[in-house]
């Protein structure tokens, strides 16, 4: 006959506890799926963001359950999405902020077969310290040259064993692993976030900081232009505007041949050109 449970495992208690004072405790609750997330990437942000983030590893039903019973407009909505391994992040930072601040932090992995090359994989020449056998083979796949050098293999030269984008098979991320080579740059990506009863997806939250950086310089651009041709003085185009002001005044002062100390050679140069033109065109008249 079925009995209710009456007992939980310690570890779930504290995580429905944890669970129940977070989201009361930030105004931000942010959600990341593991599946393409290693959990030694969130041991470095633990520390980095330490009393700025609190990071929650959770299980599914536990944090349903237990987020379930908050009367938090929007949390309802957000743990819905808690399907398979996820991670919770509690913070006071805007969700955008956040999801900015961890894909500046992305750190350098092993590879594993199937993943693309962030990176010219390249290893570099050197003692291996690995003793010779069927490695060989491996090495030789991958276009790496060797020696066998006082019972370890050496790597005769710098070697490229993968470009950027190269799908990386399993025998060579076997490889690179044994030489703690890193071709696999690995960054954290918010799935979803909740922010004044507001719940945000993934897309919602990514950013182009180069595209609008951009997009300032050319409004800047535009705009400094628009103020220079309408006369409209600030500190950042006033040497500018003067400096076209005194060519157009010179200019001016040139074809109406008013003379000036700036003025006057340039004018007495356009008169006698004139003059000499003038002349010219006398003569051919009068030899008509």
């Amino acid at each position: 006959m079925h009995q209710n449970r009456t007992k939980y495992p310690q570890k779930k208690m504290q995580m429905y506890q944890q669970l129940q004072e977070l989201p009361n405790k930030y105004k931000v609750v942010a959600l990341v799926r593991m599946e393409k997330v290693r959990s030694s990437q969130l041991l470095p942000l633990r520390k980095k963001f330490k009393g700025q983030v609190e990071i929650v590893s959770i299980k599914d039903k536990v944090a349903q359950k237990s987020l379930s019973t908050l009367k938090i407009p929007g949390l309802e909505k957000l743990a819905e999405k808690l399907v398979g391994q996820c991670v919770l992040m509690f913070t006071n930072m805007s969700p955008i902020r956040l999801n900015i601040l961890l894909g500046k932090n992305k750190i350098m992995m092993a590879a594993r077969g199937g993943d693309k090359a962030s990176i010219d994989v390249v290893i570099k020449a050197g003692n291996t310290g690995i003793t010779p056998g069927p490695i060989l083979t491996d090495f030789k796949e991958a276009g790496v040259s060797t020696k066998i050098d006082q019972g370890t293999v050496w790597i005769t030269k710098d070697s490229v064993a993968a470009k950027k984008g190269d799908t990386i098979s399993a025998k060579l991320a076997t490889l690179l692993s044994k030489l703690d080579v890193k071709a696999v740059e690995a960054g954290i990506v918010l799935n979803s976030a909740l922010e004044e009863k507001i719940v945000y997806n993934q897309e919602e939250l990514t950013v182009d900081l180069e595209k609008y950086r951009l997009a300032f310089a050319q409004a800047h651009q535009e705009a400094l232009a628009l103020s220079i041709e309408i006369g409209y003085v600030t500190k950042e185009n006033v040497n500018i505007i003067l400096s076209r002001a005194a060519q157009q005044a010179r200019s001016l002062a040139i074809e109406s041949g008013f003379l000036t100390e700036d003025t006057k050679e340039s004018t007495i140069q356009r008169a006698h050109g004139q003059a000499k033109s003038l002349s010219t065109k006398l003569k051919n008249y009068s030899a008509q």
